[in-house]
């Protein structure tokens, strides 16, 4: 089964990696950067890909 998963900025600030259509964060960080550390480790791990959004909300980067 294929999985996405989005990495965006919550309203606190912190980052989270959620997956597509999901209600709730799979997993909270203090940076971007440690939020696709975790999202290329679980997408790899179930075949899945991973979308990062910028602060603002916007696509920066989607990976297959």
């Amino acid at each position: 089964v294929h999985k996405d998963y989005h990495i965006s900025q919550r309203e606190d600030g912190k980052w989270q990696v959620k997956g597509a259509k999901a209600e709730k964060a799979l997993k909270i960080f203090d940076t971007q950067a440690e939020a696709i550390k975790f999202a290329k480790t679980t997408a790899g791990n179930q075949e899945g890909t991973f979308t990062i959004h910028k602060k603002d909300g916007k696509i920066r980067k989607q990976t297959y």
